[in-house]
């Protein structure tokens, strides 16, 4: 294998809600057409897993699973700060991508997001971290905050196959909306986003509206077996 076609570890979260009239709908974004990997494809928020994410320090500002937990997970074979990294990267990517923000404060209290103070400046860091004028984890001891990573339920493993150029490692997260979180539309890196059932999903993608890869295509159709939030999350809580 050459060094091109090494997979970059990476963590994608899909972000559920219930439905109006039962059921329950993920949440799906489109990148934009200019980008370099899957333009134009609708995707769940993710990236890439960066060496910080997998740091002692960033393990540090993580609470709801372990270190150890993180390996039993994952794999025996990941070393636990690499395992764990996955939930911190997938967190990361939320916020960045979506503005969702899994977090407490150090008294274990999830956030006020009705304080529109604290709504504000959150963005405003978002915004910096986009930029690369501030790291995720300097935006976490800031405000004093740790990663939830229980609200992280480990769903699936995907690999890109070896023919393609650009490759992923990919470890799959469902994660349900906090009541008063709301995720942007649209951003840096999502230029359109829709909250759809599973099935709608598959239905829309079959009739060409809707590009997917086939990772998203599969969970999508995983999901479509389950009717309710709780019964999916309690299928894959470990």
């Amino acid at each position: 294998m050459t060094g091109a076609h090494i997979p970059k570890n990476a963590a994608t979260v899909i972000l559920l809600r219930p439905g109006e009239s039962g059921g329950f709908e993920v949440f799906m974004t489109r990148r934009p057409d200019q980008m370099d990997f899957l333009a134009g494809v609708y995707v769940f928020p993710g990236g890439t897993v960066g060496k910080e994410d997998c740091s002692e320090g960033a393990s540090k500002r993580c609470r709801g699973v372990s270190l150890q937990e993180a390996r039993r997970i994952l794999g025996a074979h990941l070393s636990p700060g690499f395992a764990l990294g996955h939930w911190l990267a997938g967190i990361r990517e939320l916020f960045e991508e979506v503005g969702i923000i899994l977090c407490v404060t150090e008294e274990g209290r999830p956030l006020e997001m009705k304080n529109r103070e604290l709504k504000e400046r959150l963005e405003r860091k978002r915004r910096s971290v986009i930029r690369r004028t501030m790291t995720f984890r300097e935006l976490l001891e800031s405000e004093g905050l740790f990663c939830d990573a229980s609200r992280l339920v480990y769903f699936s493993h995907w690999q890109t196959p070896e023919e393609f150029a650009t490759r992923y490692d990919t470890r799959f997260f469902l994660a349900l909306l906090p009541q008063d979180q709301a995720p942007l539309e649209n951003s840096e890196e999502v230029a359109h986003s829709l909250w759809v059932t599973p099935e709608r999903a598959l239905q829309l993608s079959a009739e060409g509206k809707l590009p997917v890869i086939f990772p998203t295509f599969a969970s999508l159709r995983t999901m479509a077996d389950f009717d309710s939030v709780e019964s999916l999350l309690t299928e894959y809580r470990k």
